[in-house]
């Protein structure tokens, strides 16, 4: 590379070119310096992560990509400009409504309103008002102002000054956009015009705190979606359509798994049934944690701060508002967040030899945090949560073949589920700790792993945990949806500041690696992501009720007994109600029981039973031993579907 001068900006590409300006470069003569086609179809731009208009002005070196109608990014662009379009729309119905904020989501956009008294009926009429705004088709133009218009064209918008005062402080140029008779502070980007937005609508309404902030002003939030077709938007209400039948919460109810109370805001009460299918879920890790020469551990849930001051959770979690912290006897105490500053202790307890390592704790570990309440969400969005959490500690020439052996498993697990496993390579954030050589050992290494097994993986700038880069597993479920699960991150920077260390061959002492891993990630979580996944409907090794015996008549009560026993390894019950044989297989179909056995005085008789599965097939004639064996294989295999009829199972 050529000496650059003061001012010169490298640009890197996605395909690993660089490209060298003289002075700050705005994205789009990036963009027009690659090709100009590439130039007129640019719609923004992603600097180092973010996602930035095509004015913004590249001022040092940074990774950049450039974003047209055809990137994945785009409709995250259009749905910024749709919430414009919802402000404008709400500002006709209501003139005196003031503004606060608009992002695009993963799903859609929302707009936040102060004085917006809304219901169905206006939501109706604002989307109407939004598609004639689109059919309108309006130029989004972009105006770069000084501070001193900005504070005259906002002298009524209290939300919108609080917001220019942040940009004031950080040094940004002031941007609005403008549609017709509508403008907004923005720092964009926007598609160019409200025509762009080929397709929308209105999801629900809800209130939200300014900022998230349980002591701020209560806001109207509204929220929408948009897409660049109509076919594209009716996927999407499909989809939407099918993950309210799948809710978590709504099965949890039905199935008696699970309840969050108000008494506990944030923590999940496991009812009988729930702590079935959890109790399955925790011998499978640990299994796997078997497998991978892990020992179990259990580390208190209250410590005092000084271990994560240490460690630098403290300054992370403590100061944004996220660790519960009090304090007594002149200590300051909290509950744990994380469980690695614990394990990290148990490694320091003994003198550690280089023939010590790997060493690797595993902990079903209790932590809290303290998320706003508007963002708690049933088992997926918690303040109480077990960590499914390992640790491993290891010499640097051990990290590669300890991070690829721990990826194997956990694709091996996910796909037990059914769930197709997406990578994501998470770097260093912004709120990172440690020096930035002890940071690019870090990447390198998560790269060096990656490449070697021929993985496939998206990189996430900035996303990283702030102690080091990570490996995010993103499960994709059976609609579709993303979540993210597992993790596999590597710390060179706690072992430093904890001063954990090992004796080498040298009878040197030097630094192990942590290598932090969640397989499942948090319980609560993955068993939603289960629950939604499954629609309830769970394959026979995680079913909270396995089997049902159905007794025809109360002749038949002894002999049903005597099939529950049989089966008694198995979670079984006996359906003793005075019903009718049609409405007892009725009820088991509505309580997703994986087998029902029919018995009656044919049975009796035989010394046999019927089965009967979800999928409603039956087959009579079935010796026990026969039945039995075949649930013992289904089991053990962990397979997804009941086959036992498909198999034909009979002797």
């Amino acid at each position: 590379m050529s000496q650059q001068s003061q001012s010169a900006v490298v640009v890197s590409l996605p395909e690993g070119s660089n490209r060298e300006f003289d002075q700050p470069v705005p994205v789009q003569d990036v963009a027009f310096d690659i090709g100009p086609g590439l130039g007129a179809d640019c719609v923004a731009g992603v600097v180092d992560g973010d996602l930035v208009a095509p004015e913004y002005r590249i001022k040092s070196d940074a990774n950049v990509r450039i974003v047209t109608p055809d990137s994945k990014e785009y409709v995250r662009v259009l749905r910024h400009s749709a919430a414009h379009v919802l402000a404008q729309a709400v500002l006709r119905h209501l003139p005196d409504a003031e503004l606060a904020i608009g992002p695009p989501t993963d799903d859609g956009f929302y707009y936040d309103f102060d004085g917006a008294e809304l219901d169905s009926d206006d939501i109706a009429e604002i989307e109407a008002e939004m598609r004639d705004i689109v059919a309108e088709d309006y130029d989004i133009v972009r105006e770069e102002v000084s501070l001193e218009e900005a504070r005259e064209r906002l002298a009524d918008q209290p939300y919108k000054l609080e917001l220019l005062a942040e940009i004031e402080e950080a040094g940004e140029p002031v941007t609005f956009y403008r549609q017709g008779e509508f403008e907004d502070l923005c720092k964009g980007p926007h598609v160019e015009s409200t025509g762009e937005i080929g397709a929308l609508s209105l999801l629900e309404i809800a209130g939200a705190y300014w900022r998230g902030d349980e002591d701020g002003a209560m806001l109207t939030r509204v929220y929408g979606t948009a897409f660049g077709r109509e076919s594209e938007l009716e996927e999407f209400i499909e989809r939407r359509e099918e993950a309210e039948k799948r809710d978590h919460r709504k099965i949890g109810s039905e199935m008696e798994l699970f309840s969050v109370p108000d008494h506990s805001p944030g923590c999940v009460h496991f009812h009988p049934n729930g702590m079935a299918l959890r109790r399955e879920l925790e011998e499978f890790v640990r299994d796997k944690n078997a497998e991978l020469g892990y020992e179990e551990v259990k580390t208190p849930e209250l410590n005092r701060a000084e271990l994560w001051k240490k460690s630098g959770h403290y300054e992370h979690f403590k100061e944004e508002g996220e660790m519960f912290a009090w304090e007594q006897d002149g200590h300051e105490y909290g509950l744990k967040p994380m469980n690695c500053a614990n394990h990290a202790y148990l490694y320091e307890h003994d003198r550690r030899s280089y023939r010590d390592l790997p060493l690797r704790f595993s902990e079903f570990g209790m932590c809290y945090r303290n998320e706003q309440s508007g963002e708690l969400s049933g088992m997926l969005r918690v303040r109480g949560f077990t960590q499914d959490d390992g640790h491993a500690f290891v010499r640097p020439d051990q990290v590669q073949g300890e991070i690829a052996r721990t990826l194997a498993v956990i694709r091996e697990m996910y796909a037990v589920f059914g769930l197709d496993v997406l990578l994501k390579l998470e770097t260093k954030p912004d709120d990172a700790i440690g020096d930035d050589e002890l940071w690019e050992r870090a990447h390198d290494a998560l790269r060096n792993a990656l490449s070697d097994e021929e993985l496939e993986y998206e990189v996430a700038e900035g996303e990283g945990a702030f102690y080091g880069p990570k490996i995010a597993i993103n499960a994709e479920d059976a609609i579709g949806r993303e979540w993210t699960i597992g993790t596999v991150q590597l710390d060179f920077v706690q072992p430093d500041r904890l001063g954990i260390s090992y004796v080498s061959e040298d009878n040197e002492e030097h630094r192990p690696v942590m290598i932090h891993r969640a397989l499942l990630g948090s319980l609560e979580r993955f068993m939603g992501v289960c629950i939604e996944h499954f629609a309830g409907d769970f394959p026979l090794w995680l079913a909270p009720e396995q089997i049902r015996v159905l007794p025809i008549t109360d002749d038949d009560m002894e002999y049903a007994a005597e099939v529950a026993e049989f089966v008694g390894d198995f979670r079984v019950e006996v359906d003793e109600r005075d019903w009718t044989l049609g409405k007892k297989i009725r009820a088991g179909h509505d309580d997703n029981v994986p087998y029902m056995v029919i018995v009656g005085d044919d049975e009796v008789e035989s010394g046999t039973i019927s089965v009967r599965d979800r999928d409603e097939r039956q087959q009579g004639d079935v010796e026990l031993p026969a039945f039995r064996a075949h649930l013992e294989g289904e089991y053990e295999e962990k397979r997804r579907e009941p086959d036992f009829l498909d198999r034909g199972v009979r002797e």
